[in-house]
């Protein structure tokens, strides 16, 4: 049974989707206005190991993800320029070309920490008509007011703002705590559609004149439309709309993005928006928080540049809970290399996989079933490869296995060093010998021999891995 813990209950419940065996994510993507770091890299590998538990268990997932190439303003409270449009001045680019550009880095960096994609990738830009069609939906509803400078959402109209908390509305009233700015009725209002001046690089016509989408309009309408079941031919029908089974982002979107997609979606259909609201911590540097605006942020080239794979990286967040903070740090990640590095080098011998240890399997179900206890069901593959009641082609298929949730690529290295022409091997053997009588001058002289040959010698407290150039 899988249990997943819930922003919007604010309890760990029992996972059962709308429709089983089939089961809806939403993800929330970047906006493609810089480069990804690796605070955003631990949000999607949570997403991912999301996924691959749900497969793992049996189910069929269709997973959604957007990119916002419009609308997100450099202010969550609608303030200020397009962030895309920012870049694009700086660059002297067009904005097309910027979230081209920084989009296509995005992807490589989550294909190399192997991070699988999904299946639905929506582009902002490519659902203008159905963004207006949304706000017009809301306005007929009678839950907006417009401003000189766009269409804003009521919150007032809606009961029971904010469902995912972050705050206590009563001190973001107007006239209270926090003062309202502009032509705003209370402070938490957000903008569905903002007007466009002559100077603005991306704008469409609407109802309202030449404009923009606010950014949190763009999510319920992709959610909406290829997981709702809400939209068809670019008609909005309410009737039809379905709960979503999960919403994924990161802690720093509960407050404003997510509580604002719920009203919005909500008070369009009438209808429960999402039944599970998972939510990824931080990602620190040095006890604060990674972010572009701290300037304090790392990129994977970074971790590259100094020696790691980025599935070292990977490792390093498989150790701490998705609801936990990690403080990143460079001896913690040097600490995940070591012991990833030890892992490939422990089943590199390991004869080809089997039939598995039932017992092991079942320990990792019931640990990614709790929550996605990661920590937990990379201890238990930990205990498997150590064990020694069962062979190593039992473990091997296990391990496998295993690794469908981990995502550590570990069939690459699945006895690698069993495949190692017999010449290699036999200088491999020798090096060995001579390292453990301390000879070690001689024990270089064969790592250099190595090298000329083209294989580079990796050693760890486990042993030697062995790479070829």
């Amino acid at each position: 049974m899988l249990v997943l813990s819930n922003t919007l209950t604010r309890k760990i419940e029992e996972f059962k989707p709308e429709n089983p065996p089939q089961v809806g994510i939403y993800t929330c993507g970047p906006t493609v206005y810089d480069f990804a770091h690796i605070g955003h890299a631990r949000t999607y590998i949570f997403a991912d190991l999301l996924r691959r538990t749900l497969e793992f268990g049996g189910f069929k997932v269709c997973q959604v993800m957007n990119i916002t190439d419009v609308g997100h303003l450099v202010s969550d409270a609608d303030l200020g320029e397009d962030k895309i449009e920012v870049a694009a001045r700086r660059a002297g680019k067009t904005p097309k070309e910027i979230a081209q550009f920084f989009e296509k880095d995005f992807w490589e960096m989550l294909k190399n920490l192997n991070i699988e994609k999904p299946e639905i990738v929506a582009h902002a830009t490519d659902y203008i008509p159905e963004m207006i069609t949304l706000t017009k939906v809301l306005q007929d509803k009678g839950y907006t007011y417009e401003t000189s400078d766009g269409i804003y959402f009521d919150i007032a109209k809606f009961p029971g703002y904010p469902k995912l908390g972050g705050f206590k509305l009563e001190e973001q009233r107007a006239g209270t705590r926090v003062p309202v700015r502009g032509e705003k009725k209370n402070p938490p209002d957000f903008a569905l559609w903002k007007k466009a001046g002559p100077s603005h690089l991306q704008k469409w016509n609407s109802p309202w004149g030449m404009g923009f989408p606010g950014w949190h309009i763009e999510c319920s309408v992709m959610s909406l439309k290829h997981l709702g079941n809400a939209f068809e031919n670019g008609e909005f029908h309410p009737e039809r709309s379905r709960r979503i089974d999960i919403h994924t982002g990161g802690v720093d979107h509960i407050q404003i993005h997510h509580n604002n997609e719920i009203v919005q979606s909500e008070a369009a259909t009438g209808r429960p928006f999402v039944k599970y609201w998972l939510h990824g911590q931080h990602l620190l540097v040095n006890g604060k928080k990674m972010a572009k605006s701290l300037k304090n942020f790392y990129r994977l080239s970074d971790l590259e540049k100094r020696g790691f794979e980025p599935l070292d990286f990977r490792y390093l967040c498989l150790t701490v809970h998705y609801r936990t903070r990690l403080n990143f740090t460079w001896p913690s990640l040097e600490a995940a290399q070591s012991a990833y590095s030890a892992l490939k080098q422990e089943i590199s011998s390991w004869e080809e996989p089997q039939v598995g240890c039932a017992e092991f399997e079942d320990n990792f179900l019931k640990a990614v079933n709790d929550d996605l206890n990661i920590p937990q069901a990379l201890a238990v593959a930990w205990e498997l490869i150590k064990c020694d009641c069962c062979s190593t082609s039992a473990k091997a298929a296990s391990l496998l296995k295993m690794d469908e949730v981990l995502g550590l690529k570990l069939k690459d290295h699945l006895g690698k060093a069993r495949k190692l022409p017999k010449t290699i091997s036999e200088l491999l053997l020798e090096r060995e010998k001579l390292r453990k009588a301390g000879k070690w001058e001689e024990a270089d002289k064969i790592r250099r021999e190595m090298e000329k040959i083209g294989y580079m010698l990796e050693d760890t407290t486990k042993g030697t891995a062995v790479k070829k150039k």
